[in-house]
């Protein structure tokens, strides 16, 4: 009598049969070219994704003066000249943006950097920081009173970081920064020789602070403006030729597909700004604590810090009314909202002498 030997307990031939002769060198034989562009494809998507993710981090934060005192080679940052520190925190702010990993990404044509959303939104909010903080240095802090002859290399390093941030070639953005950062540079060195001038009066101060207030005020109002029709527009956001009927209008609601552009536009500026006035606090130190205004300025540096804490979200979400989904521009809008109105307190002290 014949017996006919048994298969194996386990999963049959048939069940494997597909895995089998998906991976059989007579199949990857046969699919030739397609299959190799297959797996091209899904190892360069995979690259792609992980390189995208890691030029999308947002830049650390630095000590504005230990960073001064190693540039000028001191240890006691109080033996630099007033200013060596506010120069050094511009140009540290503007070699992050060309350093980072990555590198300026705004003017990028090409991929992975044309595909970026969120850092390109950030490194224009840092640049627009740190195009006010050139502004203030060339055209009131370094002169002794209005009609004083500017800083040559204050000149130069302005129109250069007021470059056209998209521009890709013939000349790029980044070589125009360059120009700028090495006329900053220029500056800081006659400050070490007492060449160049840095005054750190209170009305000085204040001609930055104007400026930063109006810049926190903007970005605070177009972030609330996630939310949308929510309240009536500010009477000054309504041109005064309107039909006083059509004034009371609700806050048109951003697109969601600019939500988080605004957002990280935000995060940049408020990084930037916030080491700016870490050197502010440095640099004029005395007529601060003179004028009791250093608890408004440490007021704001904290409101900006608190807004450059991390997200948990892989997206921005910007849940609507007490929902269950948080909503991350309005709680960006509100520290900013807080670092305005500390400004203005600041700004009001340093005028009543």
């Amino acid at each position: 009598m014949a017996f006919s030997p048994q298969k194996p307990p386990g999963k049959s031939k048939a069940s494997n049969s597909g895995l089998f002769r998906a991976f059989h060198p007579e199949t990857m034989k046969e699919k030739g070219v397609s299959w190799t562009i297959a797996m091209l494809s899904i190892i360069f998507i995979v690259v792609f994704l992980a390189i995208a993710e890691y030029w999308g981090e947002e830049p650390d934060r630095f000590d504005v003066v230990a960073t001064a005192a190693k540039e000028g080679k001191v240890k006691d940052a109080k033996q630099l000249p007033l200013g060596y520190t506010y120069a050094t925190t511009v140009i540290q702010v503007a070699e992050t943006l060309l350093t980072k990993p990555g590198g300026f990404l705004v003017n990028d044509m090409f991929p992975p950097g044309v595909f970026e959303d969120n850092m390109p939104s950030w490194e224009y909010g840092a640049l627009t920081a740190l195009r006010d903080s050139t502004s203030a240095l060339r055209n009131h802090i370094a002169r002794a009173q209005s009609q004083s002859k500017e800083d040559p290399d204050l000149a130069q390093a302005e129109p250069f970081f007021y470059f056209d941030h998209t521009s890709w070639q013939l000349p790029s953005s980044e070589s125009e920064y360059q120009k700028g950062i090495e006329a900053m540079r220029r500056y800081r060195a006659r400050l070490s020789t007492r060449d160049a001038s840095f005054f750190s009066r209170a009305d000085n101060l204040r001609q930055y602070l104007e400026i930063l207030e109006k810049r926190l005020g903007s970005l605070s109002n177009r972030l609330s403006a996630s939310a949308g029709d929510t309240g009536l527009v500010a009477a000054d956001l309504v041109p005064q030729n309107t039909n006083p009927a059509d004034r009371r209008q609700t806050m048109p609601k951003t697109p969601w597909w600019n939500i988080d552009d605004i957002f990280f536009e935000a995060r940049g500026y408020s990084w930037a700004a916030m080491h700016v006035l870490k050197a502010v606090e440095f640099d004029f130190r005395e007529i601060l604590g003179n004028k009791t205004a250093l608890v408004s300025l440490q007021a704001i540096i904290r409101e900006l810090e608190a807004g450059q804490a991390p997200y948990l979200s892989p997206i921005i979400l910007n849940g609507g009314g007490f929902g269950i989904f948080a909503n991350y521009s309005l709680t960006l809008a509100n520290y900013i909202a807080r670092a305005n109105a500390a400004t203005i307190d600041l700004r009001n002290l340093l005028q009543q002498g």
